[in-house]
């Protein structure tokens, strides 16, 4: 945020930021189809309801940007154990350093300026949208509080990810409009922001828009919804460690979804005809086996491959007629069809685990998501989720055999990028469930205490179970085994792994951990597990729980003499680490 405004300061003025926001759509075209206007006259612009749904399809074209999507996997995924460097990191030194763990505040990777443009534009939304409400009697207080809501949750999500890559980030409401702002803010400590996202979000999830008409069924996961924002707050009160909350906003997505089940199985009379087709543990998930056959890879192609499916809640859409917007961020970092492999690529400790017997990743060689999420050939190992447009796994060798669809092309790449999904929900909620048992460490549970483990466990097994192979009714797991606390916790970190890898979340999912127990170990026992020739390095720097944050980039520094740098990284002009133990 600093750094623009810096840049702009002196020549920026009020038609140059609009002109910056706007986003025209075409009569004929979507609102998720979306080109920059070139110039627009200032007088003619904030007076109608359209001008604001303009500007906010530029805040979601902002979001699908290359910059914005590599952000989500490098700061969510790359430090974890499930990437290290593919055979393009070479030519990135900032990536090749992050594989090492070995980041200082120079690397290209700390900047932020793509998230903070998003919530300068939400900034601005919520700013004047009150106004054209004035001016627009089309423009009705139901529909300005269902913009609110909107704008409000694309600013918290891109805060959210902030807070928790660097921790402590500069923290507005306000948008830059005028060149005489002072936007040079000291950074907000990470649970007053964290607090600000929780109020404002409850504030609004009420007037979001619920459902969207059938004839835009891509805004029904592709645009901001009461659900989504029920989803962010579960995600938010989990890391505020108010368990009791994050439980609420999983049980408002959970029903949501089985209503529309129901709905849509009462509607063609008991058996579906949609993609999802079944209720596992009696939730609404899509079979991963084919109907036909012993092939399993189902629940990935609808899932990864078509998108916008009925267990998303909210993912950037990519579509697939429109040439001039691919997710170049899946390509680069995953690799396509005509650029070659990713400069990200499975570690070895996730891509072997199988084939190693370790399985100290997936349970067993049933579970179909070792084929599903990477796609190993005779000298490489590939991202296949998102980067494949097919995975199909045979069942009936052993081990099993996966095939996969052509990778996209680098400038055609359409997968959707996916924020939430039910089963995300779900495992949040059996973490949530998990952390409520023994809050005094005594290690004698009540009846009830059973009790919640037992729900927290049919939670995990419903997910576990709709990707293990040999059979999606019999279960892979058994609950004896993870009848304490700590044996369910790790149980729900392990699946929440191999449901959501390499999408973006395991990294944050160890922070989160890590902030709660007020320390690293169990980070380091994770992610560690990757390091080769500079494991012991590589662990000593993160003994230190500053370390796991990221370092404010040099250049925010020179301009922005409020901020102070994370401590773990001195001064950023280069790697230094002080270890306590």
């Amino acid at each position: 945020m600093n750094n623009i405004t810096h840049k702009l300061r002196g020549q920026i003025s009020l038609l140059f930021i609009i002109c910056s926001l706007l986003f025209s759509v075409s009569a004929c075209s979507d609102f998720l189809e979306v080109k920059p206007l070139d110039q627009i006259v200032l007088d003619n612009f904030w007076n109608e309801e359209s001008d604001v749904e303009n500007v906010m399809a530029g805040c979601y074209l902002a979001m699908q940007s290359q910059d914005w999507i590599d952000r989500a996997i490098i700061w969510g995924e790359a430090r974890s154990e499930n990437l290290m460097g593919g055979e393009r990191i070479s030519d990135d030194t900032n990536l090749s350093n992050i594989a090492l763990e070995n980041i200082t505040s120079n690397n290209s990777y700390s900047t932020w300026v793509s998230f903070y443009d998003v919530i300068n534009r939400c900034n601005t939304i919520l700013y004047y949208a009150p106004q054209v409400a004035e001016r627009d009697p089309n423009y009705t207080q139901s529909e300005l509080r269902a913009t609110i809501a909107e704008a409000s949750a694309l600013r918290d999500l891109c805060y959210f990810y902030l807070i928790r890559a660097f921790r402590d980030v500069p923290f507005s409401t306000q948008p830059y409009i005028e060149d005489i702002q002072t936007m040079d803010l000291p950074a907000t400590p990470f649970s007053e922001v964290l607090d600000s996202l929780t109020n404002d979000l409850e504030n609004v999830v009420a007037d979001a828009v619920k459902f969207y008409p059938v004839t835009k069924a891509a805004y029904q996961t592709g645009r901001i919804t009461q659900d989504a924002i029920h989803a962010m707050l579960c995600d938010m009160y989990l890391w505020k460690q108010d368990y009791a909350k994050a439980i609420e906003h999983a049980d408002a997505v959970i029903q949501s979804k089985q209503r529309t089940y129901q709905e849509e199985s009462d509607r063609v009379g008991g058996v579906s005809s949609g993609l999802v087709d079944r209720l596992i543990n009696g939730y609404p998930l899509i079979s991963d086996a084919y109907t036909s056959g012993n092939s399993f890879g189902r629940a990935f192609f609808n899932i990864f491959a078509l998108g916008n499916s009925s267990e998303s809640i909210f993912e950037l859409h990519y579509n697939t007629d429109d040439a001039s917007l691919p997710n170049k961020g899946v390509s680069v970092r995953y690799g396509s069809a005509d650029g070659g492999n990713g400069s990200l690529c499975p570690s070895d400790v996730v891509a072997n685990d199988i084939s190693d017997g370790q399985f100290a990743v997936f349970a067993n060689r049933y579970d179909t998501r070792s084929w599903e999420n990477i796609s190993r050939g005779n000298s490489s190992q590939v991202v296949a989720k998102y980067a494949c447009q097919d995975a199909m796994v045979n069942i009936t060798s052993n081990p099993y055999s996966a095939s996969y669809g052509a990778r996209w092309p680098q400038n055609r790449c359409h997968a959707n990028w996916i924020i939430y999904r039910l089963t995300d929900v779900m495992l949040m909620k059996a973490e949530a469930l998990t952390l409520q048992v023994d809050p005094t460490g005594s290690g004698t549970l009540s009846d009830e205490e059973r009790t919640t483990l037992r729900q927290a466990f049919t939670l995990v097994d419903a997910v576990n179970r709709r990707s293990y192979g040999y059979s999606q009714t019999v279960s892979a797991l058994t609950y004896s085994r993870y009848s304490t606390k700590t044996a369910m916790l790790n149980l729900v970190y392990d699946e929440r792994n191999r449901e959501l890898m390499f999408e973006g979340k395991r990294w944050f999912d160890l922070v989160r951990r890590s902030m709660r127990e007020g320390n690293t170990n169990y980070l380091i026992s994770q992610a560690g597990r990757k390091y080769t020739n500079n494991k012991s390095a590589a662990e000593s720097r993160l003994a230190r729980l500053d370390a796991i944050f990221w370092p404010y980039n040099e250049e925010e520094l020179k301009v922005n003499k409020n901020l102070v740098q994370n401590p773990a990284f001195g001064s950023g002009d280069k790697s230094i680490f002080e270890v306590t133990q």
